[in-house]
């Protein structure tokens, strides 16, 4: 079995080369600076990896001591706002940015009885670098999917979180790597789910309610983005009474390109970036990992459409150039 880990030098491969420095100006306009007054530095305790730029925090990595799966904690505008919301009473699973699907019929979503595990085995390469003038805080994480017995592989994950600040309106930016592999001895594994299955997102409860939904092809509110496929899906309203802007842009080599949306503002706001597994199961192949990446993008206050739309089509056009040889 061909097991792809990322180079510890390197960022992953949506963002590698050419593409990360195409997120190093992905959220700037006409290369306005990138850095704020301070640099940010990444640090790991025995459960969480923190970025912070100065005193200010950036982003907090759970990788162990929640017992069903890692996540991205806590993300935080360049203001300050976190809008991230862990367990809430409602959804206990529910952990804040995760990632989880079925895999061969063991659901790895909904942490009942009978679900799986997304078991913590190496926190590996943290680092941050510069690159294209932006900083650029860096973790890997190795985690086996295991059944519900704790102890059954059945998939393997290589991830990759990288975080940075830029920008013009400055912009906290998450790119969110995974490696999905079948374990060894296994010819093949077979991805399926509910509608929101995939890379998902719990606001805080301020932002529940009032909020708006918009994606790339000018769709608006969940009639217009729920079950619609398109290249990114973002969502404003006010975080503890301070307005920002959530932006999650599909990358064009994920497979089922451009990602189908679940968004929802009924009784809570959800955002999830899916592969429409609820319609089509997805076999992965042995030798064949699923590469899946996303960006995520926070704003402080309303980002207009032609904006978001102006730093996806930028995205594409440094990827497109770095490809020439």
């Amino acid at each position: 079995m061909c097991f792809h880990v990322f180079p510890p030098a390197q960022p992953s491969p949506f963002f590698s080369a050419a593409t990360i420095a195409v997120l190093a100006g992905m959220l700037s306009i006409a290369g306005l600076p990138a850095l704020g007054q301070d640099a940010m530095e990444i640090t790991s305790n025995r459960s969480v990896v923190k970025v912070a730029a100065g005193a200010r925090p950036v982003l907090e990595y759970q990788y162990v001591q929640r017992p069903r799966k890692p996540y991205v904690k806590a993300l935080y505008s360049p203001g300050g706002v976190n809008v991230l919301r862990d367990a809430p009473a409602d959804h206990l699973h529910h952990h804040s940015l995760m990632f989880a699907v079925a895999v061969d019929g063991v659901d790895f979503w909904s942490e009942r009885d009978g679900c799986g595990y997304e078991h913590h085995v190496r926190l590996g390469h943290t680092s941050c670098r510069e690159r294209d003038g932006v900083r650029w805080c860096t973790l890997t994480h190795q985690i086996d999917w295991v059944g519900a017995d704790a102890k059954t592989l059945i998939a393997k994950e290589q991830r990759t979180v990288e975080v940075c600040r830029t920008g013009d309106p400055a912009a906290t930016v998450v790119v969110w790597s995974t490696s999905l592999a079948a374990p060894p001895g296994k010819e093949s594994i077979t991805l399926t789910g509910s509608p929101y299955f995939g890379l998902g997102m719990r606001f805080v409860q301020s932002m529940d309610t009032d909020g708006r939904f918009v994606n790339a092809d000018g769709g608006t509110g969940v009639e217009g983005t729920n079950a619609v496929r398109s290249r990114w899906c973002a969502y404003s309203a006010a975080a503890d009474g301070k307005p920002v802007t959530v932006a999650m842009f599909d990358c064009p080599n994920n497979p089922r390109h451009p990602a189908t949306w679940f968004t929802m503002d009924s009784h809570f706001a959800y955002l999830a970036a899916t592969l429409g597994l609820d319609r089509q199961p997805l076999m992965i192949e042995a030798a064949k990992p699923l590469e899946l990446r996303y960006a995520v993008g926070l704003w402080d206050g309303q980002v207009e459409p032609a904006q978001i739309e102006k730093v996806y089509r930028q995205l594409l056009r440094w990827a497109k150039e770095g490809e020439k040889p």
